[in-house]
């Protein structure tokens, strides 16, 4: 079972540690998501929205 990446690291550097290239996480517009933004920040975007 593959570990949960931490919430405090950024998309920039969560994509260039997986290999993925820039603007693969996007937002729910379909736009790119800021390489500056937090994972946690885009779980609890995530979470709110299944509510």
């Amino acid at each position: 079972m593959a570990r949960k990446t931490r919430s405090d690291c950024t998309v920039g550097t969560f994509e260039k540690k997986n290999g993925l290239p820039a603007g693969t996480i996007r937002n729910r517009d379909g736009r790119d998501t800021r390489s500056d933004k937090k994972i946690g920040t885009i779980r609890s975007e995530g979470e709110k929205f299944k509510k």
